[in-house]
């Protein structure tokens, strides 16, 4: 039986074991420490940004980010849809609302007209949000600059949902580093890990100050455990930040195979009917964290779904893209401006296996059993998809 092919699986480089041995040597394994200080100095060196807080996870960034920024219960959020549901759930844990933004084609991220628009209707009612938060899905950047424009306009901070794109380039800047506040996630599948982890960055040393105050159970300045805030348990380990350490070194190696796995994908199979590929827009560059396509039913033969199937029968782990938030039950009585580009692109998007230990022989399967699957359609003359 052939090995089975995840979707985005860890990759070790050389580097991680000894941080974590020197954790160990040193006795440094509760969380802070020398790692965590190092490994937040060194993102910031390699995103260019100011002030970073390294924390338990991206979903506790995102949590920290909303709540220094002011969010409260009963207020709005604008967010985007096409997105995991860890975008919009830290909304909720403030008792506060989320309003999703449709998507746009070029990049597959929020829509800045949409939101543009949205922002000048609430205006009119004198009910802006609190906050925006711009994912930047599949390792592509949004489009920040209009985004950014809309939300300086009505004065309204913009968090960014960095998780899926460390070491992309808006403009040859960092994606996460726009805004007010920006959140990155080192989950087992991103594209460097610390098992579970993330970081919340800014150009505002007081709001990193208290996003580390308030990650560390908000303990006041005294020789005793005395509380004046309701904290949270949120630092990254010593340890995992060793990993960390390890992983920043060799990310443009990742950033390197992940497109290489994106481009032997689009050379072989980029002529197949119905086929097309997630494209990169010109004002960067996308790190292909996943690599994404959508498919045209009628022109394959076969939709997304039965593409999946096809494929997991031979052991090769794809997946649908995100489903809208807007359509997740969870969020059923949740308003949405627009929706359908992001509805379209759940109904045909497919993320095929992208990590970047994948080798050659792996893509070479993945291809083959999508070729040969299509193939079949042809011979057979029998489309499989449901109209």
């Amino acid at each position: 039986m052939n090995k089975q092919i995840l979707l985005s699986t860890p990759h070790m480089g050389d580097r991680e074991l000894e941080f974590v041995k020197e954790a160990f040597d040193t006795n440094w394994i509760a969380p802070v420490g020398p790692h965590v200080d190092a490994f937040e100095q060194e993102f910031c060196q390699v995103t260019g940004v100011s002030h970073a807080a390294a924390l338990s996870s991206g979903t506790a960034a995102l949590h920290l980010a909303l709540q220094l920024i002011g969010v409260q219960s009963g207020d709005e959020v604008f967010c985007s849809t096409l997105t995991f549901v860890a975008t919009a759930n830290p909304i909720t844990y403030l008792g506060a609302k989320p309003v999703f933004i449709d998507s746009d084609r070029t990049t597959w991220n929020m829509n800045p007209d949409l939101l543009r628009e949205a922002l000048f209707n609430r205006a009119r009612t004198g009910k802006l949000p609190k906050a925006v938060v711009i994912v930047h899905l599949y390792g592509q950047s949004a489009d920040i600059d209009p985004i950014l424009e809309a939300c300086n306009f009505y004065e309204i901070p913009l968090i960014e949902d960095a998780a899926e794109s460390l070491g992309a380039t808006y403009k040859e800047r960092s994606p996460g580093t726009f805004g007010h506040i920006g959140i990155y996630s080192f989950n087992g599948n991103k594209i460097i890990t610390t098992s579970g982890g993330g970081m919340l960055v800014s150009h505002d040393p007081e709001l990193v100050a208290k996003a580390r105050f308030l990650s560390t159970q908000a303990r006041d300045p005294a020789p005793h455990y005395q509380h004046s805030s309701i904290g949270y348990n949120y630092r990254l380990s010593n340890v995992l930040a060793g990993i960390g350490r390890g992983q920043l070194r060799v990310l443009s190696d990742r950033v390197a195979a992940r497109r290489r796995n994106f481009e032997i994908y689009a050379s072989a199979l980029g002529n197949l009917p119905g086929i097309e590929f997630m494209p990169e827009a010109s004002f960067g560059h996308a790190t292909r964290w996943l690599t994404c396509l959508t498919i045209d039913p009628t022109a394959f033969g076969a939709d997304r779904e039965q593409i999946r199937l096809v494929l997991a029968e031979q052991q090769i782990e794809t997946r649908p893209v995100w489903k809208p938030l807007h359509l997740q039950p969870v969020f059923a009585e949740s308003e949405c401006i627009g929706g359908a580009v992001a509805e379209d692109l759940f109904a045909h998007g497919l993320c095929l296996p992208s990590g970047s230990n994948l080798t050659t022989e792996d893509l070479e399967r993945v291809i083959q059993a999508m070729t040969a699957f299509h193939n079949h359609l042809q011979k057979t003359h029998t489309p499989l998809f449901i109209v």
